[in-house]
């Protein structure tokens, strides 16, 4: 998945500003993301960067355009070994597995993968295939996430999904037979939704019993359908009740929560969204997508054009990277801590140098107060949100937003 933070949402400092850090000694891991921007239908929640097809997608020009867009910016990642990759979307079920294949290959072929990388590609159950499956688990997928949302018809109508309740569940059975490891998305807070039907979508999803849950609060993102036109969604106090009682029923089938809208059976962590909570670098390929790249004496972040049209036109070019900046060292903590404290167990309180280059004594004063309100606490050694941090993160984040 893409990060849930729009790149350029934040101010940082330009490109040829000089910022020296002071501990960043060894570059974190690295995670490559890939983005498909097509889906069949724009669901009316969705803010990501998908495009509804209704021509017929230019499959080969756009794997040819990925693997420039990689081979371009192979120097920025010279050397260092790929931990996980992501094929988000949009819907990226809808290429076919010789396309995943060939990406797949040229990745390999271009940088070196560490031993066991976790290799994830999203799925929309309304576009599951046998063959296609089998495919991409040939090309050396070996985790799909599946874009579940519901398993009530009235809900999925609702949300505009091009699945029923049969193909959600035939596409988890399928997935489950064909992958090592398999995620369903699920939502909830949903139109006209009662805390007992949210539940039973809890129970059903255990039931199946795959690996990983996420389990997603529906939000009205600016520029969506939904925003413009709101449903009628439960209130606070129900959606609050909805959120509690649903990770009371995953902790009963043994699912650990880790993450604010991540479940996992022991040991079943999503290694790349793991790589984004703790502040590691990510290159990002495809349209629209984005990349953090640590350097010894800077952090940078760059936007691909968007528009899949654009991108085509962009990458035979050269100029893939619609835009380059550098972070500031004013935000480094703020980014830091919007990704780490997501964290349920928080994070050891080392990885803040290691991964910033700033000293831990350059966030004291808003760790101590953080504590002093009941957000935060420090003990082992390592940063961890209380349950009251948990529920208010937007709160104690604000906390380390740069004056």
């Amino acid at each position: 998945m893409i990060p849930i933070y729009p790149a350029n949402s934040l101010k940082y400092a330009p490109l040829q500003g000089d910022i020296t850090l002071s501990g960043l000694t060894n570059p974190p891991p690295l995670s490559l993301y890939i983005h498909i921007p097509w889906c069949v239908r724009k669901c009316p929640y969705c803010d990501f960067n998908s495009h509804e097809a209704r021509q017929e997608i230019p499959e080969a020009a756009y794997v040819d355009a990925l693997i420039a867009d990689l081979e371009q910016a192979t120097p920025l990642v010279w050397g260092r070994k790929i931990r996980s990759i992501f094929f988000g979307g949009g819907t990226p079920s809808i290429f076919s597995a010789e396309a995943i294949d060939k990406i797949l290959s040229h990745v390999r072929m271009l940088t070196p993968l560490e031993y066991g990388a976790e290799v994830t590609l999203e799925a929309n159950p309304g576009t599951v295939d046998i063959a296609n499956f089998k495919g991409y688990r040939q090309a050396g997928v070996n985790r799909v996430s599946l874009g579940i949302q519901s398993f009530q018809p009235q809900y999925l109508k609702s949300l505009g999904r091009i699945h029923d309740r049969e193909q959600a569940l035939a596409a988890a059975e399928l997935a489950l037979n064909t992958f090592d490891r398999v995620n369903l998305d699920v939502m909830y807070a949903l139109p006209e939704q009662s805390l007992e039907d949210a539940l039973k979508d809890a129970e059903t999803a255990c039931q199946i019993k795959p690996a990983h849950l996420s389990f997603y609060h529906l939000t009205l993102e600016p520029n969506t359908p939904f925003h413009r036109t709101p449903p009628s969604l439960p209130d606070d106090d129900t959606s609050a009740t909805m959120q509690e009682e649903i990770e009371k029923i995953l902790a009963s089938h043994g699912y650990q929560h880790y993450e604010t809208s991540a479940f996992a059976q022991p040991g079943q962590q999503c290694q790349h969204n793991l790589n984004y909570w703790t502040f590691g670098d990510y290159l990002g390929i495809g349209a629209g997508a984005h990349s953090k790249l640590s350097f010894h004496d800077k952090i940078i972040r760059q936007s691909r054009h968007k528009h899949p049209k654009r991108y085509l036109e962009a990458v035979p070019q050269g100029q893939a990277v619609d835009n380059e900046w550098q972070i500031g060292r004013e935000d480094l903590a703020f980014e830091f801590m919007m990704n780490a404290l997501r964290l349920v167990d928080g994070v050891e309180a080392g990885l803040f140098q290691q991964r910033t280059g700033l000293p831990l004594r350059a966030i004291q004063a808003q760790l101590l107060e953080a504590q002093q309100k009941g957000l935060l606490q420090q003990q082992g050694g390592v940063i961890t949100p209380t349950l009251q941090g948990q529920r208010f993160l937007n709160e104690l984040l604000g906390m380390f937003l740069p004056e």
